[in-house]
């Protein structure tokens, strides 16, 4: 490869632009390189380093990792639009993308970008590539994170998509609230209603699939009190966060995910906070996950029993 064109493609970690390599040197300088194979064309005006693709038989921007397939879709949309969708997700490091992934991209109406073999282009009436609808993160244009959640719902598989939801308000990289206010801006969502109830329960303070499940399941419904959730109590230097807390019986329950279960460097920690609440004169139940989804009903009358019991009893 000529060696100024190959200090533009090392400079660009990879990529090369026609705009800039025809900037310092001539076109037909360009066209040796991708027919010696040393560059290959990933999408319209933008080449990789041949090396740099593996050899599967698919379109040339399937063949580059997701990181690089990012930077030549932003080379290549050049300020016409942003990443958005599942890739908008990536960014936000809130769902990574595998090799071989479409890569999404949003643009306003006249932008004149089109779908392209790896790249699937939204266009978008209102859509305008400046904040807050677009935003740069790592370098990139991305939209909105509300934005991307929205829109990654309906082609997220049913089994995650509550994920990236959940992790990005504990992340607090957004709230139940501005998710609200994306939803209903926008016009056609696929799933509308599923989406909704978790919003709902996000803005109730559920923060893991398991606390959703027990809530709609367990910990809802005749005889259970108005538990307060994510309740904030301060241990030493550090504050603890409460799953569920019933705060007249003095009682806080703790739902322990799958992984939980078998560590015993996190069942350690957990015996220390437990004792430190003791202290406080809260007494705190744990159901692990297993225990929860398979007797729910027991789970529900050993916590109505425990509630019952830390009552003051009433003298005949």
């Amino acid at each position: 490869m000529d060696a100024v064109l190959a200090e533009l493609v090392e400079r660009g970690r990879g990529l090369v632009t026609r705009s800039i390599a025809e900037q310092v040197v001539p076109e037909w300088t360009l066209q040796r390189a991708c027919t010696n194979g040393e560059l290959v064309r990933v999408l319209p005006e933008v080449f990789a380093a041949a090396h740099l693709l593996n050899d599967q038989n698919v379109p040339p921007l399937s063949r580059i990792g997701p990181a690089l397939g990012r930077r030549a879709v932003a080379a290549w949309i050049c300020g016409r639009g942003a990443l958005s969708h599942l890739t908008a997700l990536d960014v936000w490091g809130l769902r990574p993308q595998l090799p071989g992934d479409v890569l999404y991209v949003s643009a306003p109406a006249g932008s004149g970008l089109r779908n392209w073999p790896g790249v699937q282009v939204h266009r978008r009436r209102h859509f305008t590539v400046s904040p807050p609808l677009v935003v740069l993160r790592q370098g990139l244009p991305v939209t909105g994170i509300e934005r991307a959640l929205v829109d990654s719902w309906p082609i997220l598989p049913l089994g995650e998509q509550r994920t990236p939801m959940i992790r990005a308000v504990n992340n607090r990289l957004t709230t139940a609230g501005r998710l609200r206010a994306a939803l209903d801006a926008t016009a056609r969502v696929a799933g509308r209603v599923a989406l909704r109830t978790l919003l709902t329960r996000l803005a109730e303070g559920c923060r893991s699939p398991l606390e959703i499940w027990g809530h709609e399941r367990v910990f809802t419904g005749p005889g259970m009190p108005r538990f307060q959730r994510q309740v904030q109590v301060r241990l030493g230097l550090r504050n603890v966060y409460l799953d569920l807390y019933a705060e007249p019986e003095r009682v806080n329950i703790e739902l322990d995910g799958a992984t939980t279960h078998g560590d015993p460097r996190q069942r350690e920690i957990d015996l220390r906070r437990d004792a430190q609440l003791a202290a406080l004169g809260i007494l705190v139940v744990r159901f692990a996950h297993r225990r929860l989804v398979r007797e729910p009903e027991a789970v529900r009358r050993e916590t109505l029993a425990i509630l019952a019991s830390r009552r003051p009893r009433v003298a005949a």
